[in-house]
C-alpha cells in the first residue's frame, strides 16, 4: 500500500504543469533540485545499475520536507521459478537506517531536505534540528559496480556551536526465500551498516563523520555474502560515471540542457549491462527485463551507439548479442525470437516482429563502426541470414511482411509495416559497404550445407544488395506513401488512416522523399505533445523511442531549426521537469520507467542526426552536418567509430554562411572542409 500511494502521488505530480523548472543544471553531468522550488510533496523514481544488481529508487520529499525512500532491488542472476523473462529476483526494501538516531540522547526529528542532486549517484542534503542542536546530513545512494548489492553513504556534520554525541543504531536484517522458489535454492537479502555495534561518536563544532550501509543478495547454497567496502564502492561508481560521461564522446553546443542530457544519457545507456553465464548482456531494465536482450532495444537501438562511445563493456555486450543470435540461425529460415532471456539459456518470441530487419540493421552498422575485420567476419553470417530472410518475406508489393512490429500488437501494424522495410533498406546499404571491406576472400557462412542458395561471392552480393535497396526504396514510396489526416506522408500499414509516430523512420534511413509532409505531421497538433509524439493520433499513449527517432530524422533531413525548436522543449522536460534525468520508455505502460537503450537513442540524435554520421567502411564515413540558425558551432570530442584513434569533429559557421568542419586526431587538425549546410562530405581516417 505504501508503494502504491507513493506511485499515485508521483503520477499526480506529472499532471501539474510547473511554472518553472523544478531542477537545474549543476555540472557537466549533474542536475540539482532545491526544495524551495516546486510544490510539495514531490516524488520521483530513478534506476541505476551495476554488473550484478540494479535498483529503482522510489524517493520523495513530503510536505514537511522530510525524505522518504523505497528501494526496488533487482538481482538478475538470482533467478526465480518459473525462470522466464521476468524471473530476476526483485525484493523491496524501505528500511530507514537512521531510524532511532540521537544527539546527546535526544531524537533528531526535525529534518528538512535542502537539495537533491543526481550525478550518477543520488545525493540528498538535509539539515536536522533537535533540542538545541543542528546538523547537516548527506545521503548518497548508488549500486555496486561489480557485486550483487547497493550502497548508501551517510555523512553527519555538527554545524552547531557545541559538542554533540551522535548515536546511530546498528542495523542487521536478513530475509530468505523458500528453497523451491529459486533456480539456485534459497536466496538471502541482507541489510546492514558497516559497524557491528551502535555507532557512537562525539562531534566537535564543525566536525563531521561518515559511515556506509549495504543491502546485499546471494544464494545460500552456492555463494557467500558479498564483501563491500564503502569507500571503494563509491570510488568505483564514480570512476564508471567519469569513464562514460566525461571521457569519450563529449558533446558541446550552445544549449546546455541538450548538452547535459546528452552527457547524462551516456550513463544510463551504459550502466544496464549485467554479468551472465554467456557473457556481458545489455538489458532494458525497468524492473522487468534483465539478463536478456531484444532485437530492438539492444541490436537496433543501443549496440550501434557503443562504437561511438568506445566503451569496452558496451562493445562486449554487443558481441554477446550477435554471438547468441548466430546460434539461432536455421536453414529453414524460420523467424528468429524477439529476445534471448535467462542469461542466454532460453528465448522468447512467438511471432515475427520484423526482428531479422532489426538485427541486420544494427549488426551491419555496428561492424562498420567497430572497424575490426575479424569481428565483421564473425558477425557476417548473421547479417547475411537476416537479409536473406527479409528478402524471402517480400510481399506482392515488394515490401517486407511481418506479423507485427516492435510494439508486439499493442497497436495495429498490418501485414507489412513501415519500420521493418525501412530497417531492411538501411541494412542492405550497410551490408554492401561491409562486404567491400571484407574483400574477395571466402565469406564465412553457417555450418549447414547449402546455407545460402545464391552465389556466395562478395562482388555478386554487393551488386545484389544495392539493386535490392534501390528497388525497395521505390516500393516503400509506392506502398506506404499516402495522405493521412491531410498530411502528405506515409501510412504505417495498408488500411492505416490515422497518423502514427513511426512515420519518421524513413528519415533516419536517408529516405527524404516525403520529408516536408512527414515533418509537418510529426509536429502537428494531432501527434505532438509536451512529451513528444503520441504513438498515434487520437490516443494518449506515447513511447519516447519513436520521438527520439523523429528528432534524429528531422535533423538528418535538413530541418535543423524545426528539430531544435522541439528538441529544446522535450529535453527540458526530461532533464529538468518533474521526472528526471533521462528519457523514458512509455506512458501509461511502465509508468515512465528509465529503460536504458532509449538513452542511447537520445545520443544518436546528435551523432547521426545533427552531425549526419554514416559509416561507409572500417575507416571511412560520411558527414552531413546541419547547423540550426541560433547556433554558430558545436563539437564532438573523442569519437571512436570508424577510426583506430579517437577523433574530434568540430563544426563552425563561417562568415559567409557556410560550415567549417574540422577533423582532429590528438588535437591536430588532419582535415578541414568548407561546405554548405546539409552538404555531404566523405571522410577517411
Amino acid at each position: 500500500m505504501k508503494h502504491f500511494l507513493f506511485f499515485i502521488s508521483f503520477l499526480c505530480a506529472l499532471t501539474i504543469q510547473a511554472k518553472e523548472n523544478r531542477w537545474s543544471i549543476n555540472g557537466p553531468h549533474s542536475v540539482q533540485w532545491e526544495t524551495s522550488k516546486g510544490e510539495l510533496p514531490y516524488t520521483d523514481h530513478i534506476e541505476m545499475s551495476g554488473h550484478r544488481a540494479s535498483v529503482v529508487y522510489y524517493w520523495g520529499v513530503n510536505e514537511k520536507k522530510q525524505f522518504q525512500m523505497d528501494r526496488h532491488l533487482v538481482f538478475p542472476m538470482l533467478r526465480t521459478i518459473p525462470n522466464n523473462t521476468h524471473a530476476s529476483w526483485m525484493p523491496r526494501c524501505d528500511m530507514d537506517f537512521l531510524k532511532g538516531m540521537t544527539a546527546n540522547n535526544r531524537y533528531m526529528t526535525q529534518e528538512e531536505v535542502k537539495t537533491v542532486t543526481i550525478d550518477g549517484v543520488l545525493n540528498v542534503h538535509s539539515t536536522i534540528k533537535g533540542d538545541g542542536n543542528e546538523f547537516e546530513l548527506t545521503r548518497q545512494f548508488f549500486p555496486s559496480t561489480q557485486k550483487a548489492g547497493v550502497c548508501e553513504k551517510y555523512t553527519i556534520k555538527n554545524v552547531g556551536n557545541k559538542n554533540e554525541t551522535v548515536r546511530v543504531p546498528s542495523v542487521y536484517f536478513i530475509r530468505t526465500t523458500n528453497q523451491e522458489d529459486g533456480t539456485r535454492g534459497k536466496y538471502v537479502l541482507k541489510a546492514h551498516t558497516d559497524f557491528v555495534e551502535d555507532f557512537k561518536k562525539t562531534l566537535e563544532a564543525g566536525e563531521s563523520t561518515s559511515f556506509y550501509c549495504y543491502i546485499e543478495a546471494f544464494s545460500l547454497s552456492d555463494e557467500k555474502a558479498p564483501i563491500m567496502e564503502g569507500d571503494k564502492e563509491l570510488e568505483w561508481r564514480q570512476m564508471f560515471v567519469t569513464k562514460v560521461a566525461d571521457n569519450n564522446l563529449q558533446f558541446t553546443c550552445p544549449d546546455k540542457t541538450i548538452q547535459t542530457l546528452f552527457q547524462m544519457s551516456k550513463i544510463r545507456a551504459s550502466e544496464s549491462i549485467f554479468e551472465t553465464q554467456n557473457g556481458l548482456m545489455h538489458a532494458p531494465g525497468g524492473e522487468s527485463y534483465y539478463a536478456a536482450m531484444w532485437c530492438n532495444d539492444q541490436a537496433e537501438y543501443v549496440n550501434p551507439f557503443f562504437p561511438f562511445l568506445g566503451y569496452q563493456d558496451g562493445n562486449e555486450s554487443a558481441m554477446t548479442t550477435w554471438r547468441c543470435y548466430l546460434k539461432l540461425l536455421n536453414p529453414e529460415y524460420k523467424f528468429l525470437p524477439w529476445s534471448i532471456i535467462c542469461g542466454g539459456d532460453d528465448v522468447f518470441g512467438p511471432f515475427d516482429r520484423g526482428d531479422a530487419a532489426m538485427l541486420a540493421y544494427g549488426a551491419s552498422r555496428y561492424c562498420l563502426e567497430r572497424g575490426d575485420k575479424e569481428i565483421a567476419r564473425e558477425v557476417w553470417p548473421l547479417i547475411e541470414w537476416c537479409l536473406e530472410y527479409c528478402h524471402r518475406k517480400l510481399n506482392q508489393h515488394g515490401v517486407v511482411a511481418s506479423d507485427a512490429d516492435e510494439l508486439e500488437g499493442r497497436l495495429p501494424a498490418g501485414d507489412a509495416n513501415l519500420c521493418t522495410s525501412s530497417l531492411y533498406y538501411d541494412a542492405l546499404i550497410s551490408a554492401a559497404y561491409l562486404l567491400e571491406e571484407l574483400g574477395p576472400s571466402p565469406l564465412p557462412s553457417p555450418k549447414w550445407e547449402g546455407a545460402f542458395p545464391k552465389n556466395h561471392n562478395s562482388q555478386s552480393l554487393i551488386k545484389n544488395y544495392r539493386k535490392q535497396a534501390k528497388t525497395l526504396r521505390q516500393n516503400i514510396d509506392k506502398f506506404f506513401h499516402a495522405s493521412v489526416e491531410g498530411y502528405d506522408t506515409y501510412r504505417y500499414y495498408e488500411g492505416n488512416d490515422v497518423l502514427r509516430s513511426w512515420i519518421c523512420i524513413p528519415l533516419t534511413m536517408g529516405i527524404y522523399d516525403r520529408a516536408e509532409g512527414t515533418l509537418e505531421a510529426m509536429f502537428s497538433p494531432q501527434l505532438w505533445t509536451e512529451n513528444g509524439m503520441l504513438s498515434q493520433s487520437g490516443d494518449k499513449i506515447f513511447w519516447d523511442r519513436s520521438t527520439l527517432y523523429g528528432f534524429r530524422g528531422a535533423f538528418a533531413a535538413g530541418y535543423a531549426d524545426k528539430a531544435l525548436e522541439y528538441l529544446k522543449k522535450f529535453s527540458n522536460i526530461r532533464l529538468l521537469g518533474e521526472h528526471v534525468p533521462y528519457v523514458v520508455e512509455a506512458w501509461p505502460e511502465g509508468g515512465l520507467r528509465h529503460l536504458s537503450a532509449e538513452s542511447g537513442l537520445y545520443c544518436r540524435i546528435i551523432t547521426e542526426g545533427l552531425l549526419g554520421f554514416r559509416p561507409t567502411g572500417f575507416r571511412s564515413f560520411t558527414l552531413t552536418p546541419q547547423m540550426p540558425s541560433e547556433w554558430n558551432e558545436y563539437s564532438l570530442y573523442r569519437v571512436n567509430a570508424c577510426t583506430d584513434t579517437p577523433i574530434n569533429i568540430l563544426v563552425e559557421r563561417t562568415t559567409n554562411g557556410k560550415l567549417s568542419v574540422k577533423i582532429q586526431k590528438e588535437l591536430s587538425t588532419i582535415r578541414t572542409y568548407t561546405i554548405k549546410p546539409g552538404e555531404t562530405i566523405k571522410v577517411k581516417c
